[in-house]
């Protein structure tokens, strides 16, 4: 990859993450407008802006190669995680900033950079026109609240948005081939009791108890054991033993895992609360469906006093199988960048690729490497940009037949991968 190349990756991972773009609320406004000035410049792409629900903005351009072919959607997200406590930074949340051969801020990784990525190999896919088939760069909002204003609300709504596989720039690693994803429920659960005095506790009923004590029951969904499909299993298993990522992480992929990620309950330590409520997130393995734990959540919390849940979020686990035309040619276009250490594998985090499959989309999610993915100083390595577009390239080049992979010996040398 050319120098001017690897500078415009950089300038643009820097302007978006500049952007303000921060989940809640999905302001998407601003960084769309930094998104459509780099894309309206190249040649026969054709944008459209997209409001799904104020203030969450998506972005659609679209190539056309010219020739039959297939038709292949490039996904990615613009909002990003919010910033925390700023003190705990060293570098500026929004400042883009280099250091290292890092680009810093939030959202460099998750995914600004990705999505730099993808500006750029559509720029260079329009300079190879004629070329079989078409490209079509899907910007949205909203996946850190689950994407159904951003990703869902394309599909279910922008004209554009069909095709034959999608390919999703999230992190995970330019060599890591990502075929699926954990499913996930999301739970409130809400507590009443009887408010009193806490001198007086025996005329009170503690709601703050019994959600502490539905929530410990809650805790025993994490023992139901999943059986995966053969293919996912074999996937999972050859990577276990060539990616040597660590024993927890590949049992928290495996496993029911259950997260309360807030609680709230009472107005004051001398008084016994009649009100408690807690927002519990549990993660779903392949060979499990969402039916079989919301069966287990009801025996666990069903007919306790006062303790009532409700599910605000529902997605099951997905998978798109190996053997797939799109599978393959990733895997063949990784390895011709990565030179044989490319891998299929599976995800622990989730991403837009559930809501392309819930949709019958075969779909693959390659990115960068998270590094402080969530937290403070969040980074993507500027040497990891050339290798993710020369994956893409090479990718696009065996689904629509002309790719060219332009990467440097010193760039493969720094792989930085998962």
């Amino acid at each position: 990859m050319s120098q001017d190349s690897v500078d415009r990756l950089t300038a643009i991972t820097q302007a978006l993450v500049r952007s303000d773009s921060q989940t809640p609320p999905s302001d998407t406004r601003d960084v769309v407008a930094i998104a459509q000035d780099f894309l309206k410049g190249i040649p026969g792409v054709i944008l459209k802006r997209y409001i799904s629900e104020e203030p969450v903005e998506n972005l659609v351009a679209v190539l056309d190669g010219g020739l039959p072919g297939p038709r292949t959607i490039l996904s990615g997200h613009l909002d990003t995680y919010p910033i925390g406590d700023i003190s705990m930074w060293k570098f500026l949340p929004l400042g883009g900033e280099i250091g290292d051969g890092f680009i810093y801020g939030r959202g460099a990784a998750d995914m600004k950079g990705g999505v730099a990525v993808l500006v750029e190999i559509l720029a260079d896919w329009a300079k190879r026109r004629p070329f079989a088939g078409s490209l079509v760069l899907a910007l949205a909002g909203d996946e850190e609240r689950m994407g159904e204003l951003g990703t869902q609300w394309l599909m279910d709504n922008a004209p554009e948005i069909h095709g034959d596989g999608v390919l999703v720039a999230d992190v995970g690693g330019p060599f890591a081939v990502r075929l699926g994803e954990k499913g996930m429920l999301w739970l409130e659960i809400e507590a009443e009791g009887k408010q009193a005095h806490s001198a007086h506790v025996y005329v009170g009923v503690n709601a703050a108890d019994r959600l502490v004590d539905a929530l410990i029951a809650l805790r025993k969904v994490e023992s139901l054991i999943p059986e995966p499909p053969e293919d996912a299993r074999n996937v999972m298993a050859l990577a276990a033993r060539k990616t040597g990522e660590s024993e927890g992480l590949r049992r928290t992929m495996e496993r029911v895992t259950v997260n309360v990620g807030m609680m709230n309950g009472g107005s004051s330590p001398n008084l016994v609360p009649a009100r408690a409520s807690a927002a519990v997130d549990i993660r779903i393995p392949l060979g499990l469906s969402t039916a079989e734990v919301e069966k287990s959540v009801d025996a666990l919390l069903g007919g306790r006093p006062g303790v009532a849940w409700t599910i605000t979020r529902r997605y099951e686990p997905s998978w798109t199988d190996s053997r797939t035309p799109l599978a393959a040619a990733c895997l063949d276009g990784a390895r011709k960048v990565s030179k044989e250490a490319a891998v299929f594998d599976n995800r622990i985090g989730g991403s837009d690729a559930r809501l392309w499959r819930r949709g019958g989309y075969p779909c693959v999610v390659i990115g960068l490497t998270p590094r402080n993915l969530g937290a403070p100083d969040e980074a993507c390595h500027i040497g990891e940009l050339s290798q993710l577009h020369a994956v893409y390239d090479a990718i696009i080049g065996e689904i629509h037949g002309q790719g060219v992979v332009t990467l440097s010996e010193n760039d493969c040398a720094d792989s930085g991968g998962a």
